[in-house]
């Protein structure tokens, strides 16, 4: 059994290295030393911890090597990978395959990677920290500290800038450091050792041959000559200065940040970067270093706007998260700056000559750069489009260039859109979930007005921005936004019902991180879709049933169709009877509580009385503005007060349409119940009158003109009951039952109003025709005042004849003689008068029907020529057996061509 001794973490070590160099434990006491002090260190790796950095330099070695089917392959598999979240740490795996597959049996007779290098500037007593990878706005700056403690240990290591992410270009070479006292591997050796598992570490711990040469004092004529400018060339008299090419790569780096360089600066005029005119270089290299200085100005040209733009609290919180997320891409690109400033100094500080395979250079810049440079362009092009806007709109604008077929590039905008979207989301939920709008800096697609008082506020005080509505949310989900959160405002401020929005609607969620956002808006018809949905029919749902349930919505509507449009018949015809001896006077002399009063009785008499008592609590007189010579008949009206919730569908607009469709179905009733009243007058004063023979012409034309009357009357009402409200009123009450939301009810009674508005000949386009019918109405409203006055005459004939008859008896009877001579004389002359007014009362008659069929020819005409084709329909039946169109010549040319039309169709 193994003692405790035997198990520590030392003595297992020394055993670990005298099994891979197969020697005796005296024999591997200086590789078991640097051992311990390797484990006990805390090195890192010297790349950045950036997984696409990896794979991209495992795809270029693919290529390198003449495998592009698997670096085809490794790519598919890595984005693969990337889609699954099975693995945690995807750039550990990847940077461990990518040492894996370099060949540690590589021959180290020259220096040929940065990382040999930095092995040979190893302390021998290095057991301090490394200088981990970082950005350079996060590094130490005890940058001399370090190098005069590296340089006391008798080393020329490099800084902590220089051991910056070395193997992040030039690719993770095995390391092979020098130990303490040890030279240079001499190639060959250790050859038996490579066929072991653990080859690597066994060339890395394996000893070589003393050499007389340090690393320390390699390549220093290199390191001093690197950036020497010669004054001029051989036999050039003109003395220009002739620029290398590394001191065009130092300048290069600082134009990448914005800064000018010694040969390459900002030219103001050309707004780009210019290599001096006095630099001596050929074309090649000056027309490199101007494509490589593009990056510096596009650089500039983001940084400019993301600076400028930040400071701008007026921008928004959508506006402040694209600057962050410009930000975020600049320091990405500052990491590239980083891995090229380190891997220069430690060419600097190691003396490594441009001629060697991975040294810096304007060529391996252009290829290190290229997919910076298109994010960049990506980026700045984004920066312009970008220009002026703000919010959704700002939103739109960069969704706008998801719409390509590059994946490298919509990959960076979709990242850039979840990064600017997470504010819009934001908003949205609160809006939806809380009807809570906190738009400072009027962003969201949806606006408020303060000033609006709570009666209007479901139509005046929540409005859409369209204008920042982002392009990838539809008008159809925008409008579903607005009534979702203006529902919950309108069921708490105008119903005071304070339902937690948690009973409304389900399930609530939020954007916690702009990954929700992009996860959400990258399935914008399912899962956003949905949500919206959910919320939107829960909360409309909740709506209605509170109007319906609590505020009976329904009910006030068919209150208004029974009161407001006539529908209620018993009870508007005896209204009309108990108000016709008020109404007949004039309308000065009307009150309002007398009329009030006549109401009640009728609502009391009538069916009306079961009715709900909030229904008829709001039934109401009214009496118009008074004109001279306006009878009662002219300025009666009935009301119906609303107030709350219900005041929303029946707005003050709406009631006004109700009061003119009123006033017009009230005339139209009346002159039904005008000709109601001459008929019975026909029909009592006939055997009345029987006894006067020369009045029966009189009564005939009376009778002919009022039966014309009566006809056009009973079709109008025909049409106005039938083909207008009550066709009107089912499609509403169709619509209205099948409302998802208010505003669905509230458009399908606008659309109910509008219709019998302009059926009923109130609209502006029908005025003409609205003029022609009260003319008809005045004639039927002259024929019942020419006809009581001809009645009242007539009567009184007949009552004196009758009185003059009885009184001639009642002398016959006392013996007396029955009448005198001159009684009889008075007698006859009084007929005479009468059988003389009678022609005049023909002639009367006459003038009327003719006035009237004039008047009802002219608005014949005028339905035939109507564009809508129930009044087209309405002419055929007011004119049935063609009476009229005998008559009247425009009457049959426009029937006619109507006939004709309707036999082509």
């Amino acid at each position: 059994m193994a003692t405790p001794d035997q198990k520590s973490p030392n003595v297992l070590l020394q055993n670990l290295c005298c099994r891979i160099l197969g020697r005796g434990e005296a024999d591997v006491a200086q590789q078991f030393q640097f051992a311990v002090r390797v484990i006990g260190s805390n090195y890192a790796p010297t790349v950045e911890r950036d997984e696409f950095l990896v794979a991209e330099k495992i795809k270029k070695e693919l290529i390198r090597q003449r495998r592009e089917a698997d670096a085809a392959l490794f790519s598919e598999l890595h984005r693969k990978l990337h889609s699954q979240g099975v693995l945690k740490n995807k750039w550990s795996i990847l940077y461990l395959l990518l040492n894996l597959s370099e060949d540690p049996r590589k021959q180290a007779s020259k220096v040929t990677s940065y990382a040999s290098l930095f092995a040979q500037a190893l302390p021998r007593d290095a057991h301090s920290t490394p200088y981990y990878c970082a950005r350079p706005q996060t590094l130490p700056l005890n940058y001399q500290d370090r190098s005069t403690q590296a340089q006391s240990s008798g080393s020329l290591g490099s800084s902590g800038i220089s051991s910056i992410g070395v193997c992040g270009l030039s690719g993770p070479t095995p390391v092979q450091p020098f130990l303490p006292g040890q030279s240079h591997q001499a190639p060959g050796v250790g050859d038996g050792l490579r066929q072991q598992l653990g080859q690597r570490l066994a060339w890395v711990l394996t000893a070589s041959q003393p050499s007389s040469q340090t690393p320390a004092s390699k390549g220093l004529p290199n390191a001093l000559s690197r950036n020497v400018t010669r004054s001029r060339r051989e036999g050039d008299p003109s003395g220009a200065l002739e620029v290398t090419e590394a001191a065009l790569v130092r300048d290069i780096l600082y134009v990448f940040q914005g800064i000018d360089g010694k040969n390459i600066k900002m030219s103001s005029t050309e707004n780009c970067y210019r290599v001096e005119g006095k630099a001596n270089l050929n074309k090649s290299l000056r027309d490199t270093a101007v494509r490589l200085a593009e990056l510096g100005w596009l650089h500039n040209k983001i940084r400019k706007y993301a600076d400028q733009r930040s400071l701008d609290r007026s921008f928004g919180l959508v506006g402040q998260s694209f600057c962050a997320a410009l930000h975020q891409e600049l320091k990405e690109y500052y990491r590239l700056l980083s891995v090229l400033h380190s891997q220069l100094q430690l060419e600097d500080d190691q003396g490594v000559n441009l001629g060697l395979e991975s040294s810096l250079t304007l060529r391996r810049l252009l290829v290190w750069t290229y997919d910076p440079k298109i994010r960049l362009k990506t980026l700045a092009a984004l920066v312009d489009h970008c220009q002026g806007r703000k919010g959704g709109e700002l939103a739109s604008a960069v969704h706008a260039y998801t719409k390509t077929g590059d994946p490298y590039m919509k990959s960076l905008v979709q990242h850039i859109l979840s990064l600017v979207s997470h504010p819009v989301l934001s908003f949205l939920y609160r809006w939806i979930y809380d009807g809570e709008l906190e738009d400072t800096y009027h962003e969201f697609f949806v606006a408020s007005d303060p000033t609006v008082k709570t009666d209007r506020l479901w139509h005046d005080k929540y409005t859409l921005r369209k204008s920042m509505i982002p392009s990838f949310i539809t008008m159809d989900q925008s409008r579903k936004v607005l009534l979702i959160g203006k529902s919950i405002n309108f069921l708490h401020q105008v119903c005071h019902d304070q339902t937690p929005t948690t009973k409304m609607i389900a399930v609530t969620q939020s954007a916690e991180s702009p990954r929700d956002a992009a996860d959400l808006f990258t399935d914008l018809e399912n899962a956003f879709q949905g949500k919206i949905d959910a919320a939107y029919f829960e909360t409309s749902k909740y709506l209605l049933d509170v109007l319906n349930k609590k505020y009976s919505l329904l009910e006030h509507m068919q209150a208004m169709r029974r009161y407001l449009l006539l529908g209620q018949g018993d009870f508007i015809r005896h209204l009309m009877d108990l108000l016709k001896p008020e109404l007949v006077r004039p309308a000065t002399t009307l009150y309002q509580h007398n009329l009030t009063g006549i109401l009640e009785t009728a609502v009391r008499a009538t069916n009306a009385q079961f009715d709900s008592p909030e229904i008829l609590r709001r039934l109401d007189v009214r009496l118009l503005e008074v004109s001279p010579g306006d009878t009662g008949w002219d300025v009666f009206s009935l009301d119906y007060h609303v107030d709350g919730p219900i005041a929303t569908v029946f707005t003050r607009e709406c009631m006004s349409h109700y009061l003119r469709v009123f006033n017009f179905l009230w005339r139209a009733k009346r002159m039904e119940y005008i000709l109601t009243d001459i008929r019975k007058g026909h029909m009592c004063n006939a055997k009345l009158l029987r006894n006067m023979p020369e009045f029966s012409g009189v009564l005939h034309q009376c009778h002919i003109l009022a039966s014309e009357m009566v006809h056009f009357i009973h079709q109008m009402q025909y049409y106005i009951t039938f083909e207008v409200l009550e066709c009107s009123w089912d499609e509403l009450w169709n619509r209205v039952q099948q409302a998802q939301d208010l505003d669905h009810i509230i458009a399908a009674h606008e659309a109910f109003l509008d219709t019998i508005t302009s059926r009923c000949l109130l609209d502006s386009d029908s005025r003409v025709l609205l003029n022609q019918l009260r003319a008809v109405f005045d004639q039927i409203i002259e024929l019942q005042n020419a006809q009581d006055a001809m009645y009242r005459a007539a009567l009184e004939e007949l009552q004196r004849r009758l009185q003059f008859e009885e009184k001639k008896k009642q002398r016959e009877l006392e013996g007396q003689w029955g009448v005198t001579a001159a009684e009889e004389e008075e007698e006859n002359r009084r007929i005479r008068e009468f059988q003389d007014s009678i022609p005049k009362m023909c002639s009367q008659l006459r003038i009327l029907t003719h006035f009237y069929q004039g008047v009802v020819q002219q608005f014949l005409v005028l339905l035939t020529t109507s564009s809508d084709e129930s009044l087209r329909f309405l002419s055929f039946r007011l004119d049935f057996n063609e009476h009229y169109k005998a008559r009247e010549p425009r009457l049959r040319v426009s029937l006619g061509s109507r006939g004709r039309r309707s036999s082509h169709t």
